[in-house]
């Protein structure tokens, strides 16, 4: 059973610079993938970034050239590294898992994470 928990949100200043981390647990494949997901209010949750094992980055037009999404294998544990925020980056970021090269389709993801909320003003 996979387990997914998200740490790093809180209130951002617009230009800030945080970082977000999850920790992940219990998956069994050698090859898989990781991607950060967003949902502001009122809207649909939409992707940001997605990294699969196998060597390939995906990121949303959106964060291209402000978002860093990054594996440490050996600690099982995904970061996205966010530069210059804005506040359209505004929502609950959702770490998610999937058994394949998932790209930023959501429905190639089979595990998520609960959120942590991150505000920009």
């Amino acid at each position: 059973h996979v387990q997914l928990v998200e740490s790093g949100g809180g209130s951002v200043q617009a230009g800030g610079s945080p970082r977000l981390s999850c920790a992940a647990s219990g998956y069994r494949y050698s090859r898989y993938c990781l991607g950060w997901f967003r949902q502001a209010p009122g809207k649909e949750r939409e992707a940001v970034a997605s990294i699969y094992t196998g060597g390939n980055l995906y990121y949303a037009d959106s964060v291209k050239g402000r978002f860093t999404i990054s594996i440490d294998i050996a600690k099982n544990t995904l970061n996205l590294q966010m530069i210059a925020l804005k506040p359209e980056d505004t929502g609950t970021y959702y770490c998610a898992a999937g058994g394949a090269d998932c790209t930023l389709d959501p429905r190639r993801y089979n595990a998520w994470g609960q959120g942590t909320q991150v505000t920009v003003s």
